[in-house]
C-alpha cells in the first residue's frame, strides 16, 4: 500500500489533469486542520491534513477493516484521540450514492449522516461524496509514476471516465469543459451485465438463478471473480484440485484465482482471469462510448493495478474495440491504470479544502 509520508497537496491549477473547483481558491483553509476518508467496502482510509497557504499537508493515516466498527464516528474516535488537535473540516469519499447528506453504503451496512457527523464530532464542515467522485479529484494529485498504460491512444482532449473494479464495480465521470474537468458520480456498475457469446449467457443465466438482477458488478469485481470461477468450474465439468481448495478457503478468493491463473497451475483459473479481463475491457468501452472519453479511460480500483503485470492485453484490447462502426472511436481513446491506492482518500482531500463551507 503506498504510503503518503512527506506528501503535500498543492491546491493550484498545476496539474496533469485540471479539475475546474482548483481554480477556486476562496473558500480554501488558508490555516486549519482536515480529515479526508476513504470508505470503502472493505476498508476505510482515514487521513489527517493541515492546510496553511492553500498547501494541504499530511498529519497522519491509518487503514481500518470497515467491518470491524459499527460507525463512521466510532472509527474516528479510534483513529483522533488529540483532543488538543481540534479538526476544522471533514470529507468523506463513500463507496454509495450521495442523496441530501445522507449515503448509505452498497456493501456494507453504515449509514452515514453528514449532519449526525457534525453533531457528534463537533465539526462545522462535513461534506460527503462518492467515492468514484473523491477517486477522480484525486487523479489531479497524481503524478505519471502513478499510471501505466493498458492501451494506448491518441491526446485528444475530452471527457474522461474512471472504473475500479474492486470489493464492488465503481464508475465516474470527468466532463470536459474545455479547459478542466468536472468530475461527477454514476452507479453504472449496477447496470444490467449483457452477454455477447453462447457463454456469457450460459453465465449470465447462472448468476441470474442466484441473484436476479445480474449487473456489471457481478462479473467485474472480486466478487465477480470468484463468481465466474465457480461458474466455469462447473460448466466444464472439471473438478476443484484439494489443494486449489485449501488456498481458496484460507486467502482471498480472487487473489487465490489470479495467482494461480498467473502460475497458469489450474486452467480453469487461467480462464476465469481472461474472461475478467474480457468483461472489464467491454464494460470500459460501453462506458467510454457513452460519455466519448476521447480524454481517456482510468481504471483503478484493488484489483486491476495488482495483477497489471499479468494482464493479457491482446485479450483487452480486442475487447474493447470490439464495437463495429465505432471502432475507430476506441482505437483513439488511450486506458491508463491507475496504481496509487490512495487516489480517493487524495481526491476527498482536494474536494473537502476547496469545497469548505
Amino acid at each position: 500500500m503506498k504510503k503518503l509520508e512527506s506528501f503535500s497537496l498543492p491546491l493550484n491549477n498545476e496539474s496533469q489533469i485540471p479539475l475546474a473547483f482548483m481554480g477556486n481558491t476562496k473558500n480554501v483553509l488558508t490555516n486549519g486542520v482536515f480529515l479526508a476518508a476513504d470508505i470503502g467496502a472493505t476498508k476505510t482510509n482515514l487521513a489527517l491534513f493541515e492546510s496553511h497557504k492553500g498547501q494541504l499537508s499530511l498529519i497522519k493515516e491509518k487503514s481500518y477493516h470497515t467491518k470491524e466498527y459499527r460507525a463512521f464516528t466510532e472509527m474516528v474516535h479510534s483513529f483522533h484521540r488529540d483532543k488538543l488537535l481540534v479538526i476544522d473540516g471533514i470529507c468523506l469519499g463513500v463507496a454509495g450514492p450521495v442523496t441530501g447528506g445522507k449515503v448509505k453504503g452498497t456493501n456494507f451496512p453504515w449509514e452515514i449522516d453528514s449532519e449526525e457527523i457534525s453533531r457528534e464530532l463537533q465539526v462545522h464542515s462535513v461534506t460527503l461524496i462518492n467515492d468514484m467522485e473523491a477517486n477522480a479529484y484525486g487523479l489531479a494529485a497524481l503524478r505519471k509514476t502513478d499510471f501505466e498504460v493498458l492501451k494506448e491512444g491518441s491526446n485528444i482532449p475530452g471527457n474522461a471516465v474512471i472504473i475500479s473494479p474492486g470489493t464492488g464495480l465503481g464508475e465516474a465521470g470527468l466532463y470536459w469543459d474545455g479547459t478542466h474537468y468536472h468530475p461527477y458520480a454514476t452507479e453504472g456498475g449496477h447496470c444490467d451485465f449483457s452477454p455477447r457469446t453462447h457463454l456469457d449467457w450460459e453465465l449470465w443465466k447462472s448468476m441470474h438463478q442466484k441473484f436476479g438482477h445480474v449487473s456489471w458488478e457481478r462479473v467485474v469485481s472480486g466478487r465477480g471473480i470468484y463468481g465466474i470461477y465457480q461458474f466455469l468450474r462447473g460448466f466444464r465439468g472439471n473438478a476443484e484440485p484439494k489443494w486449489l481448495q485449501d488456498k481458496i478457503q484460507q486467502g482471498d478468493a480472487a487473489a487465490v484465482i489470479t495467482t494461480v491463473a498467473h502460475e497458469k497451475s489450474d486452467p480453469i483459473c487461467v480462464e476465469t482471469l481472461d474472461l475478467f479481463v474480457r468483461y472489464l475491457a467491454i464494460e470500459a468501452a460501453q462506458f467510454a462510448l457513452k460519455t466519448k472519453a476521447t480524454g481517456g479511460i482510468y481504471i483503478g480500483g484493488g484489483i486491476v493495478p495488482k495483477i497489471i503485470g499479468i494482464i493479457n492485453r491482446e485479450i483487452f484490447t480486442a475487447n474493447f474495440v470490439a464495437a463495429g462502426r465505432m471502432n475507430p472511436l476506441l482505437q483513439l481513446m488511450p486506458v491508463q491504470v491507475v496504481l496509487n491506492d490512495k487516489t480517493p482518500l487524495l481526491g476527498a482531500a482536494y474536494y473537502g479544502a476547496t469545497h469548505l463551507g
